[in-house]
């Protein structure tokens, strides 16, 4: 940049510097690649405390609308580089980082679509399918704590998730989200002009002091994943889940979003966040990860307020999702060995892992497997460097720090989707893997070992 950029930086306050960074991003005076000036430069030149810009910063990061490069400074992000799940486009590499369910596990609906057709839906009918809304009824209420709730079908758990913000918050309001965590979320976050505030997991999910801390920074809504948590696996222990719900006793309208992608598939109980007497918030289930990522539909149970407003944001003759989906979901949902394909698929997605995670501890990685579709593995070394060590050798995995806010643990995690392998493929990547680490200069613990 060929001019002083702190001199049209404004603001006293953290909020104020943020919200003039945004408004020079805006019109054009700063683009993606962009260099701010130094905390200390900017603070100075400001009459404001270091800490005040370091503040500004941060929120300014955690929007995904700046990257820190640690010695190099701050630069303003670029926005087309967010990750993002699914296949690598144009890829020779066998790709390990997918997230996607087991094309073969997918139900086939072909029976179903001959026998689903019906009279045509026309403008001013209602959303839902009625027999959809019945069985969704009866699916969502057997695991919710309040007994007041109203139906919301929509385009998939992220298109309500969106909804759900979107109806609730305002640009640069604070979002609660768990650390590491799925990228979908952040996506959605950022794109919206959310603060996130990370929340971190552990083996039995978010954390009691990650949770309150972000209260006390007066986040108005918290997602969270209450079991087969991307990327981690983990799941809500019940006594977790009980501390959880007890921290959020004080804070009764913040909306909490629970999403519960794995559902169907999942090996867990479900445990909850939402005690019965808390006053916003929304349990979403999808449908994608046993009936496939075509199959666009997913339902939300949330309090008649939330409802409400969602109502609003699904206007029929503009966004309603198609009954003809809606009635297909139910046809293949209701079919008795549809539903054991589905116990099968997620029996079949808990062995693999296991026993893929049973090779990487064999070879001095130890590693156990959580529920979900993914592994995410522990290494001893930068999952960057292992990442480029495997695509020397033909694969494609992703490092752990795609999906961190803040966690620098995750910079040494590998998430993998490693469930379609075959046997001597699994052999091989762990094998890989186990070279990959070697040559990064990581040291292996072989089973046996103190």
């Amino acid at each position: 940049m060929d001019h002083d950029l702190t001199l049209e930086i404004a603001g006293r306050s953290a909020a104020d510097i943020a919200a003039s960074v945004r408004a020079l991003i805006e019109r054009g005076a700063l683009r993606p690649g962009d260099p701010l000036p130094p905390v200390r430069n900017l603070a100075d030149d400001l009459g404001v405390n270091r800490n005040t810009a370091v503040a500004a910063y941060r929120q300014l990061t955690l929007a995904g609308v700046v990257v820190t490069r640690g010695r190099a400074g701050t630069w303003v992000a670029d926005r087309a580089t967010v990750a993002q799940e699914g296949f690598a486009a144009d890829s020779v590499l066998r790709d390990v980082a997918t997230g996607n369910p087991d094309p073969d596990r997918i139900p086939d609906p072909s029976r179903a679509l001959a026998a689903m057709a019906g009279r045509p839906v026309l403008y001013g009918e209602p959303v839902i399918d009625r027999d959809l809304e019945r069985w969704a009824h009866d699916w969502m209420s057997a695991d919710l704590a309040p007994s007041d709730f109203r139906l919301t079908i929509t385009s998939g758990a992220a298109d309500a998730v969106e909804r759900l913000l979107a109806q609730a918050l305002v640009r640069d309001d604070a979002v609660a989200l768990e650390d590491p965590c799925f990228l979908t979320s952040i996506h959605t976050v950022r794109v919206g002009g959310y603060r996130a505030v990370p929340v971190p997991v552990d083996d039995e999910g978010m954390t009691v002091e990650g949770l309150r801390s972000a209260l006390d920074q007066g986040v108005r809504a918290v997602v969270c994943t209450p079991r087969a948590q991307n990327p981690t696996g983990a799941s809500l222990s019940e006594r977790r889940a009980a501390e959880l719900r007890e921290v959020l006793r004080e804070h009764p309208y913040v909306l909490v979003i629970e999403d519960d992608h794995f559902s169907m598939l999942s090996r867990r109980p479900f445990r909850s966040l939402i005690g019965p007497e808390h006053r916003r918030w929304a349990l979403v289930r999808s449908v994608s990860k046993f009936l496939g990522p075509d199959m666009c539909l997913a339902v939300t149970a949330s309090d008649p307020d939330t409802a409400d407003r969602l109502a609003m944001r699904l206007t029929p003759g503009t966004t309603w999702v198609s009954h003809l989906l809606q009635r297909l979901t139910l046809a293949v949902v209701t079919d008795p060995a549809v539903a054991a394909g589905i116990a099968d698929a997620g029996a079949h997605y808990a062995a693999r892992n296991d026993a893929f995670a049973a090779r990487l501890t064999e070879l001095g990685l130890p590693t156990a497997a959580g529920d979900g579709l993914n592994l995410w593995i522990a290494l001893p070394v930068p999952a960057r460097d292992v990442s480029e060590q495997l695509m020397r050798r033909g694969w494609l995995a992703r490092s752990g720090d795609e999906f961190a806010l803040g966690d620098a643990s995750a910079s040494r995690r590998l998430r993998l989707t490693v469930h379609d392998l075959g046997e001597a493929d699994a052999d091989r990547l762990a094998t890989d893997i186990a070279a990959a680490v070697r040559a990064a200069g990581g040291r292996l613990i072989p089973t046996g070992m103190e």
